[in-house]
């Protein structure tokens, strides 16, 4: 996607860490997330304020550009909303998803020729000489200056707008307030609606954002409704690919806030429930070997692994799970994240948590 790029694993490396950052509600300074029951259009000039700044918009913005920040939720949300076309340059990638459009979707969406540096993103000075009209980060940390990043001071004062994925705006910003503290540990599948009606507000597409949210609140709701009153199984997920999180080379294991999340909406629970999200770095082989996995869920982010191999491989090594028994397993890529694509990852984990629902 880059001209240049950092190596494989140290990009991985910050990938890992940044998505189980993200693995609720909206901050108190954040304008109200839930849509209207029928949204008009949007009045310009559009004030509001995002992670403490007040931005103003006189026209949907024309030039995006779409910070990396190892995320994938923002670029596929503008794929969503069908605002490809406003976008200058997109910096952010996954490889392979849970929607099988949505790769070809990304890779289409103008690069500007942008390169990142060490920090995995787009240095200060090319976001700059882009003139971008707005620059959106999934989480304030893509703001930083002590990382090489632009402010969003210094991109006011250069008349450039910018977005903070609101449900993140504590991430990575010293002084987050205590409603941001809460919303960014209240990371849930409704956040990602909340980053849709936003962007249908700032782009005049509210009808649309509102029509994308519903129709994936449906599906979701409707598994919901399949699996409810069913005995919860012990689900498992696991990202062999992030292995480098853990001290000891074992896969990263999500836990906590969105993961919980999506596995409660496919009839699941998760397990290692209430365990700190530090589970991903300091895991043991023994407690890998004790837990009760009744499904596993083996995530990826690239194209060259293959989930059904790694599920054979864990089944290998720990032949006393349930799942290795019976052989319960099923992949999934980044709908276990923060992002829009979290219905496909409800619907492909409810399917092997209660195949006859």
């Amino acid at each position: 996607m880059f001209d240049r790029k950092p190596s494989r694993l140290a990009m991985l490396a910050a990938m890992a860490a940044v998505a189980l950052a993200g693995c609720s509600t909206p901050s108190a300074d954040e304008e109200p997330a839930a849509a209207p029951a029928a949204p008009g259009p949007t009045s310009y000039p559009l004030t509001i304020r995002n992670c403490g700044q007040k931005v103003t918009f006189t026209r949907p913005p024309q030039r995006v550009l779409i910070l990396n920040g190892t995320s994938v939720a923002e670029s596929e949300s503008f794929v969503l909303l069908g605002l490809q076309r406003n976008v200058l340059a997109n910096a952010q990638s996954y490889g392979v998803s849970d929607d099988p459009s949505m790769v070809a979707a990304i890779k289409a969406m103008r690069t500007g020729g942008l390169t990142m540096n060490r920090n995995f993103e787009v240095p200060a000075e090319q976001v700059l000489a882009a003139r971008p009209d707005l620059v959106v980060s999934t989480w304030s940390g893509g703001f930083d200056a002590k990382r090489g990043l632009a402010t969003r001071e210094q991109l006011a004062a250069a008349g450039i707008n910018t977005l903070v994925n609101p449900v993140n705006c504590a991430y990575g910003k010293p002084d987050a307030g205590e409603a941001e503290k809460r919303a960014h540990e209240r990371i849930s599948i409704g956040s990602s609606y909340e980053f849709l009606t936003l962007l249908g507000r700032v782009f005049d597409v509210q009808r649309k954002a509102a029509d994308v949210s519903a129709g994936l609140r449906r599906r979701i709701d409707a598994v919901r409704g399949r699996v409810a009153g069913r005995p919860p199984k012990r689900v498992l997920i696991v990202y062999p690919g992030m292995s480098m999180m853990n001290a000891n080379g074992l896969p990263a294991v999500l836990t906590g806030r969105i993961t919980d999340d999506v596995i409660g909406a496919a009839g699941g629970v998760n397990a290692f429930a209430g365990r700190s999200r530090d589970v991903t770095s300091t895991l043991t082989k023994e407690q890998l070997a004790t837990a009760k996995v009744d499904v596993l869920v083996v995530g990826a982010f690239t194209p060259s692994e293959d989930p059904a191999a790694e599920a054979d491989k864990l089944f290998r090594a720990y032949p006393q799970w349930q799942a290795s028994r019976t052989r319960t397993h099923t992949a999934v890529a980044d709908g276990a994240f923060l992002g829009p694509l979290n219905a496909w990852a409800v619907e492909k984990i409810a399917k092997v948590v209660h195949p006859d629902a």
